[in-house]
C-alpha cells in the first residue's frame, strides 16, 4: 500500500500593510469606538514601535475613553518624548486634579491657542480668577468658539460681575445667544442681586436649550439632564426671593427624579438641606449620604464630584454636614469632619468658624474663644468675621470684656451705629462707664467729620447725650443737647435740653423752654390761675345708694388681678420634654381602678369542719340576724352612716374567711 502523501503546512496569511491599519483606526475613531482604536494601535506598534502617528492616535483614544490613568502611564512610558506629549500629559494631571503638576508640564510646551486655553482652565480650577481672565483678554482677538462663555464664567468667580455686560457689548454678544451664556450671564444678575431679572434670563435660556437640543435630536431625558443646572439655579433664585416653598419642590423634584448631571444634583441637595435648617435632621443626613464616596468610610465627597465642584460649593456641603451632625448631637463624628477640614480648605475661615462652633456645643466657650483669638492673630487680614464670632461666642458666654475687646478691633465698623450700641451696652455690662463714654465720644467725632449724605450724627449725640445724663453727668448731657439744638434744630434734642438743664439751672431752661412751640389744644388755658384751684370740691352721694356703691366697691376690690407667677416644677423635671403623662387614676383608691384586680378567696373558708351532719354558721349571718332583731340602730342610721356600714362589711369579708380557717 503506498503511503499517503504528507499534507503541505499552510502558509501564514501576509500581515496587513501599515496604510491598511491606519485606514482602519481612522474608520474607528470616525466611529469613536476608541477601544478598539486602541487595540489597533497595539497592533501598529507592534510592527512599527517608532511610529509616532500611531502613538499619538493611542494616547488621544484612552483619553477619549476616559482611561486618564492609561493614557499617563503610556505617556511616561514612552522612549521618545513628543513635541505635543507634554500638552497631553498636563491635560491628564488636570483630569486627575493634579493641578500644580499639570501648570508645570504645560510651561514645557509652546505657547499656543490650545496650551493658553487649558492652562486658563486650570488657573480656573485653582481659584486664579484674575490670571485666568489676563488669557482670556489675550486670546480676544483670536476666533474661538464660544470663548465668551468661559469669560463669563471667569469674571463672575473672580467677583466682577459689573463687567459681565460691559465685555458682551465690547464682543457684540447677546446674552441669549446661547443656553450656556444665558446661565453664566444670569449668575453675574445674581451676584448684583437682580433676582427678578436672572430669573427672566434663566427662563430665557431654559427656553432657547429646549430648541437647540431638540434640533440636534437628543432624547427628552438627555434634554432635561443637559438642562438640569438651569432649573436648580431658577429654584435657588426663587429662594432668594423668598418663594421658599417653590424652591422646596423644585429642589425635591430634582432630586426624586434623579435626571441631573451629579455637580446639580449635589447643589440642589445642599441648597434643600440648607432651606430646612434643623427641621428632620436625620432625613437631611441621608440626603447628603447620596453625595459620599462609597469606599470611604467617614464622609467625603465622590470623587466626580471633588473634581467637577468648586472650592466654594465643598465647603458649603462640608460645613452643612456639621452643623447637622451638631444638630443630631453626633459629636464624635462632627469632631472627626472638622479635624479635616484645614487641610481641605487651608485658606479659608470657615474651619475655624465651624471647630469654635462645636467646642461651644460642648460648653467649652472658652476655648472657643482662645483659639479664634489665634486664628486672628495668625491672620489679620482674615481677622474681621473671626473677631465677630469671638464677639458672639464671648457675649453668649457671659464674658462682655472679651467681647468688647474683640468688636474694637474690628476697625471699619467702629463709628456704625449698631456697633457703637453694642459696644457701649458691653462695656456698661462689663463695668466699664468711662470706657463706654469713649465709644460715644470717638463716634461722635467721627461722623462729625464724616461727608455722607446718610450722616448719623444726630442719633449719635441723642444716644451720648441720653448716656451720659443717665450716669448723672448732666452738664456734658446738656452741652450736647444744645450742639444738636443749634446745628440740628431737633424737637427731641430741645426737649431733653429743657428737661436735662431744669435739674440745675430752672431759669436758663425757661429761657430754652420758650422755644417750643405751644401745643394746639392748649391755647385757652391759664396755667397759673389752673394751679391756684383748691382742686375739685367732694360730693356726697344720695344715703340712698351708700350702702351699693360701699358693696360695689368692695367688690371692685375683690376682683383685683391676681400676680401670675411662674409654675414651679419638681426638681429635674423639664416642661419641654415633660415625657409620659400621669395616670388619671392616681387619685383614686386601689379598688376604684381599672386595673384592680380582687385577691384570690381562700377556699379552704367552705370546707365543712365538726362531725358529720352538723350545721356551721359564718359570722356575718349571725351579724345580719342581731341587727335584724335590733330595729333602734336600722331606724338611726344617717345616709353617711349607711355608706359607711357597707364599706365595713366588704372590708372583713377575707378576715373572717381566715379566722374560720384557724378554729
Amino acid at each position: 500500500m503506498a503511503p499517503k502523501p504528507k499534507p503541505v503546512p499552510l502558509q501564514p496569511a501576509p500581515p496587513p500593510s501599515l496604510e491598511d491599519l491606519f485606514t482602519t483606526l481612522n474608520r474607528h475613531i470616525q466611529a469613536s469606538a476608541f477601544d478598539n482604536a486602541v487595540k489597533l494601535t497595539d497592533q501598529i506598534l507592534a510592527i512599527a514601535p517608532e511610529d509616532e502617528d500611531a502613538f499619538r492616535c493611542k494616547v488621544v483614544a484612552l483619553i477619549k475613553n476616559d482611561r486618564i490613568d492609561d493614557a499617563l502611564s503610556t505617556i511616561k512610558s514612552s522612549r521618545k518624548q513628543l513635541d505635543d506629549f507634554h500638552f497631553f500629559k498636563a491635560y491628564c494631571l488636570y483630569r486627575q486634579n493634579k493641578l500644580d503638576e499639570a501648570l508645570e508640564s504645560l510651561k514645557r510646551q509652546e505657547r499656543n491657542n490650545e496650551t493658553m486655553l487649558l492652562e486658563c482652565q486650570i488657573l480656573y480650577r485653582l481659584g486664579k480668577m484674575d490670571a485666568c481672565l489676563d488669557i482670556y483678554q489675550k486670546l480676544q482677538n483670536s476666533k474661538i468658539d464660544n470663548m465668551e462663555i468661559n469669560s463669563v464664567a471667569a469674571l463672575v468667580m473672580a467677583g466682577r460681575s459689573s463687567e459681565v455686560q460691559g465685555m458682551l457689548d465690547s464682543l457684540r454678544v447677546k446674552a441669549t445667544s446661547s443656553f450656556e451664556l444665558a446661565y453664566n450671564t444670569a449668575c453675574s444678575l445674581i451676584a448684583r442681586k437682580k433676582y427678578t431679572d436672572a430669573e427672566q434670563l434663566l427662563l430665557s435660556g431654559r427656553r432657547i436649550g429646549q430648541e437647540v437640543l431638540m434640533e440636534d435630536n437628543l432624547a427628552d431625558d438627555e434634554i432635561e439632564i443637559e438642562l438640569s443646572p438651569i432649573a436648580v439655579q431658577l429654584a435657588y433664585v426663587q429662594q432668594l426671593l423668598g418663594r421658599k416653598q417653590d424652591a422646596i419642590e423644585a429642589y425635591t423634584d430634582t432630586i426624586k427624579r434623579d435626571m441631573a448631571d451629579e455637580s446639580s444634583l449635589a447643589v440642589a441637595v445642599n441648597n434643600l438641606v440648607s432651606l430646612k435648617g434643623p427641621k428632620d435632621v436625620s432625613d437631611s443626613l441621608r440626603k447628603l449620604d447620596r453625595l459620599k464616596d462609597k469606599e470611604s468610610q467617614s464622609f467625603r465627597l465622590a470623587r466626580g464630584l471633588d473634581l467637577k465642584l468648586s472650592a466654594k460649593e465643598k465647603e458649603a456641603i462640608y460645613a452643612n454636614r456639621i452643623l447637622l451632625l451638631l444638630h443630631a448631637n453626633k459629636i464624635e463624628q462632627a469632631r472627626e469632619l472638622v479635624s479635616a477640614l484645614p487641610d481641605m480648605f487651608p485658606e479659608s475661615v470657615t474651619p475655624v468658624l465651624l471647630q469654635a462652633a462645636l467646642l461651644v456645643r460642648e460648653n467649652k466657650a472658652g476655648k472657643a474663644e482662645e483659639i479664634l483669638a489665634q486664628f486672628a492673630s495668625k491672620f489679620p487680614e482674615k481677622s474681621k468675621v473671626i473677631h465677630l464670632a469671638r464677639a458672639q461666642v464671648a457675649a453668649a458666654a457671659g464674658h462682655p470684656h472679651i467681647a468688647a475687646d474683640s468688636l474694637a478691633r474690628i476697625s471699619d465698623i467702629q463709628h456704625m451705629p449698631a456697633t457703637v450700641a453694642t459696644l457701649v451696652s458691653l462695656k456698661e455690662r462689663a463695668g466699664d462707664i468711662d470706657g463706654a463714654a469713649a465709644v460715644l465720644d470717638a463716634a461722635t467725632k467721627w461722623w462729625s467729620n464724616a461727608m455722607t449724605e446718610d450722616n448719623k450724627l444726630n442719633i449719635i449725640m441723642q444716644e451720648a447725650a441720653s448716656f451720659k445724663l443717665r450716669h448723672g453727668k448732666e452738664d456734658a448731657a446738656a452741652q450736647l443737647y444744645e450742639e444738636l439744638v443749634k446745628s440740628q434744630g431737633s424737637i427731641e434734642a430741645l426737649v431733653g435740653l429743657v428737661t436735662t438743664v431744669a435739674r440745675m439751672d430752672v431759669d436758663k431752661a425757661e429761657l430754652y423752654e420758650k422755644q417750643l412751640k405751644a401745643l394746639p389744644g392748649l391755647k385757652g388755658i391759664d396755667v397759673d390761675s389752673l394751679e391756684r384751684t383748691s382742686g375739685v370740691k367732694h360730693v356726697e352721694a344720695p344715703r340712698v345708694g351708700v350702702s351699693e356703691t360701699y358693696e360695689e366697691g368692695k367688690n371692685k376690690t375683690k376682683t383685683k388681678k391676681k400676680r401670675k407667677r411662674k409654675p414651679r416644677y419638681p426638681k429635674g423635671f423639664d416642661p419641654a420634654n415633660p415625657g409620659p403623662p400621669p395616670d388619671p387614676e392616681r387619685w383614686l383608691p386601689k379598688r376604684e381602678r381599672s386595673t384592680y384586680r380582687p385577691k384570690r378567696k381562700d377556699k379552704r373558708a367552705a370546707q365543712v369542719r365538726g362531725s358529720q351532719g352538723a350545721v356551721v354558721r359564718d359570722k356575718h349571718d349571725t351579724g345580719a340576724s342581731s341587727n335584724s332583731s335590733n330595729p333602734k340602730s336600722n331606724h338611726g342610721t344617717s345616709k353617711g352612716a349607711g355608706q359607711n356600714s357597707v364599706s365595713e362589711q366588704t372590708k372583713p369579708s377575707s378576715k373572717s374567711s381566715r379566722k374560720k380557717s384557724r378554729n
